[in-house]
């Protein structure tokens, strides 16, 4: 008796495969036949077999029910489509634009206008230029945000872009999430109390940071070290942030009658008749003198905890094809509930396939030109286009890489919202999982195993 599953098994696997439609003829033609090639030979030996109805098929493990993948690469058509018009067409599948086209921004996002055909399903928008952001402007600087309300999937954390002139304050506010920032130039002034009554003011440079706990009241001036002030990147553990709803002193006491001001801080009336009718934000003051000269004498003394730290002068690890540094709150005790690499990756390089078990990553990417694929699971997957000024979101456990399609260094900020770093390799993962195991599952040799590093490599 022939094995007649194993026989028809292999006979509809043949005929499904020449039956796909790919990018790559000939490459898929090639795949096709020798997909076909061993499936023939599945029910050669299924037929031979004979005998016992329990007896197993010898079909080779590249006969997987689903087939195999394309052969195809799936480059990025980035570098093409500068010198180039863009077109939405790859292989044998689209067909060219015949009505009105923004070329400069198809040229920003060449995996959209033409996706690699490893793209599937649907995911929603990970993908946002602070270039698109509502600008607030201020006499004496600026604001713009991303939260839920530019990208929907982004709902475990938000961003502000903010500049300062020399002198500009950001007012004396809190709110109910905590502030996480890098400074992008410049120098910023920041001063906070605790709820023990312990202040602390400290100074931070270009690629250092702070974090403001949930609720703890605080303030932003850029400093005379540059004449041009400063520009920074804030970052909220909460999608749902908004820079227009924080709790600010000036707003406050417009609000309060003047009898309540003059009894809570057992003053005349007088005293407040010429406090600001709204909100002041952000507004120009004076370049605050050096910190020994400006800190107040606190009886409870100066808090414990530094929410400062001069991640600028932290050691950075080189690896083959970049560079990386990690802060967290191991290093960073204040910060609890935020956490961060630092990485550059040269050209052609690849922030390596990983995810995070189970935070989501915020990234901004500072230089350079990027593309990531994200995998949502169930066969979804969708690719996106980064350059400088851009954030990019991906949801708790998802798998992704990020990839310099460039000619320039990348450099961008990984964030996630945890108190520490944590990833997981691919790489890793698969090196240290038993040979045979990953074998019955990809179908490679062992020389390729051997290729898969024990250790995190972080970029490739």
């Amino acid at each position: 008796m022939f094995n007649v599953r194993a026989i028809l098994t292999a006979v509809l696997l043949a005929s499904s495969v020449l039956a796909v439609p790919a990018n790559d003829k000939s490459s898929d033609s090639a795949s096709a036949s020798s997909t076909a090639s061993s499936a023939a030979s599945s029910v050669s030996s299924a037929a031979s077999a004979g005998g016992s109805s329990t007896q197993t098929s010898s079909a080779p493990a590249s006969s997987f029910t689903a087939g195999l993948a394309s052969e195809d690469p799936n480059d990025s058509f980035f570098q093409q489509f500068q010198d180039e018009q863009p077109e939405p067409v790859r292989g044998s599948l689209g067909a060219p634009i015949l009505g009105p086209q923004n070329i400069p921004l198809d040229r920003q996002s060449p995996d959209f206008l033409a996706p690699p055909s490893t793209d599937a399903g649907s995911l929603d928008n990970a993908k946002w230029p602070f270039s698109l952001s509502h600008n607030r402007f201020q006499t004496g600087g600026w604001a713009r945000q991303q939260n839920i309300g530019t990208m929907p999937l982004a709902t475990e954390m938000a961003g502000v872009n903010m500049r300062l002139e020399q002198g500009a304050i950001r007012e004396l506010h809190w709110h109910l999430t905590a502030e996480w920032a890098y400074i992008l130039a410049g120098t910023v002034r920041v001063t906070s109390v605790s709820p023990n009554g312990q202040n602390f003011e400290a100074e931070v440079n270009p690629g250092d940071i702070w974090y403001f706990p949930p609720g703890i009241p605080h303030s932003l001036q850029a400093t005379n070290a540059t004449q041009e002030g400063a520009e920074f990147l804030l970052v909220f553990d909460d999608g749902n942030f908004s820079e227009d709803d924080t709790f600010l002193l000036t707003d406050w006491l417009a609000h309060i009658p003047k009898e309540v001001l003059a009894k809570n801080f057992m003053a005349d009336q007088s005293a407040f008749a010429h406090i600001p009718a709204k909100q002041l934000y952000i507004f120009p003051g004076v370049s605050p003198p050096p910190i020994a000269q400006d800190q107040v004498a606190d009886p409870q003394g100066q808090d414990a905890i530094p929410l400062t730290f001069a991640w600028s002068k932290s050691p950075v690890t080189s690896v083959h094809g970049g560079t990386v540094k990690v802060i967290d709150s191991t290093t960073f005790t204040a910060s609890k509930t935020i956490a961060a690499a630092e990485v550059t990756v040269e050209v052609g390089g690849m922030r390596e396939l990983h995810w995070h078990p189970t935070q989501a990553e915020w990234s901004f990417f500072i230089q350079g030109s990027a593309r990531m694929t994200i995998f949502a699971a169930n066969g979804n997957a969708r690719t996106f286009n980064y350059v400088q000024g851009d954030i990019g979101y991906v949801p708790p456990a998802n798998g992704h890489y990020i990839e310099n399609i460039g000619n320039d260094t990348l450099h961008f900020l990984e964030i996630t919202k945890t108190d520490q770093f944590q990833d997981i390799s691919l790489n890793q993962w698969l090196a240290l999982t038993p040979p045979e195991l990953v074998k019955a599952h990809l179908n490679i040799d062992d020389a390729t195993i051997n290729l898969f590093n024990k250790s995190k490599v972080f970029i490739v």
